[in-house]
């Protein structure tokens, strides 16, 4: 088997295990209790993976992949590493909210991102939108620093 059709098997391989085990998951959620309370944020979010694990396959059978990407080397995945570690030890002091804001807006400079007020313009506007949205939604509280917090 040449690379290119294991490369092909492979990558359906993946999509398909990932629609098998949304659907586990969903099943699970649904014998668990099938009120509509459980499944409100389950239901949609797996029809939605479900439709571009099916949108993907479609996909890769109508369009096979040509050439193969390049990875990246470990000197570039490694400050990223580096960078989440320190954001996860970092949420207890930092708080969700600008914990979330200052790893996206650095993340965009390691790839790229020269542009300061972009970088962190949409650092903080995406670390303080899913801090107030996970902070609304999770049954739990959230360590914060600068929005409210029941924590």
């Amino acid at each position: 088997m040449d690379a290119k059709r294991l490369h092909f098997f492979l990558d359906i391989f993946v999509v398909a295990t990932i629609a098998l085990f949304v659907s586990w998951y969903l099943f699970d959620a649904y014998t668990a209790s099938s009120h509509i309370i459980n499944l409100i944020m389950v239901l949609p979010l797996s029809i939605i993976v479900l439709i571009l694990c099916v949108a993907e396959l479609v996909n890769q059978v109508r369009q096979p992949k040509k050439d193969f990407e390049t990875p990246e080397s470990v000197r570039d995945v490694l400050p990223v590493i580096g960078l989440f570690t320190f954001y996860i030890v970092s949420l207890h002091w930092l708080g969700f909210d600008v914990g979330t804001s200052i790893f996206v807006a650095l993340f965009l400079w390691l790839h790229g991102e020269r542009r300061a007020h972009w970088a962190l313009g949409y650092g903080i506007t995406f670390g303080f939108l899913v801090a107030l949205f996970f902070s609304n939604m999770l049954p739990y509280p959230m360590p914060m620093l600068i929005l409210p917090s029941q924590y």
